[in-house]
């Protein structure tokens, strides 16, 4: 099926997102512009977050996942203000291939990817608008190194609970969980609230 081929793809795309960021990563931390690097490392983890979803949810509807190379991503970068700039350009392209996947799953009258694709449809908008903002405030600094320390403390802010635990919902739990979170106490609830699970599912939740 055209839908389950555009939901392979998208797999890739997610996790090159997160490759592209992470290269961001490093181009920061060799700035030693600490808070852009910790903002790239939760887009990271959101995009690792995003392409599991997509993982689970092919599973789910009885495909089946074929995991394709990821290409390398770009590692000189002229300014934050470039990096930036890249980041925007490529969660634009990220848009326009949910779109064409939501196409696909009309046109398939695939009803479930319908859904699950309403919720990235949100998202990038989301994320538009964040990068957009960055954008907007490092062309508004221009070359004021003030002003780009202020921003960079103002990444530095950023809280694993601003990705969002829609990145990847918790299912419902289970008498099963629920007996295991009683006799758990206080010590099972600390750990098992994160929003992240970045890797693969975990019977308690996100991991």
């Amino acid at each position: 099926m055209k839908v389950h081929d555009g939901l392979n793809d998208q797999i890739k795309n997610e996790f090159y997102a997160a490759y592209l960021y992470l290269a961001m990563v490093a181009y920061f931390e060799e700035k030693h512009l600490d808070g852009f690097a910790h903002w790239m490392r939760m887009q990271n983890a959101e995009e690792i977050a995003h392409a599991m979803k997509l993982f689970d949810h092919l599973t789910d509807i009885g495909g089946r996942v074929v995991l394709q190379a990821i290409d390398q991503p770009p590692s000189d970068f002229k300014s934050p203000l470039d990096v930036m700039r890249l980041s925007l350009a490529h969660e634009q392209h990220v848009t326009e291939k949910i779109h064409e996947l939501y196409g696909l799953a009309v046109e398939e009258r695939d009803y479930a990817t319908q859904v699950l694709l309403q919720w990235f449809v949100t998202e990038q908008v989301e994320e538009e608008k964040s990068v957009g903002d960055i954008v907007g405030r490092l062309q508004l600094a221009g070359d004021s190194p003030e002003a780009l320390v202020l921003i960079d403390q103002e990444r530095a802010g950023r809280t694993p609970e601003e990705v969002g635990e829609g990145a990847w919902p918790r299912p419902p739990p289970g008498p099963a969980e629920e007996a295991l979170r009683t006799c758990s106490g206080a010590a099972f609830s600390a750990t098992s609230n994160s929003p992240i699970r970045p890797f693969g599912r975990s019977l308690f939740g996100p991991l």
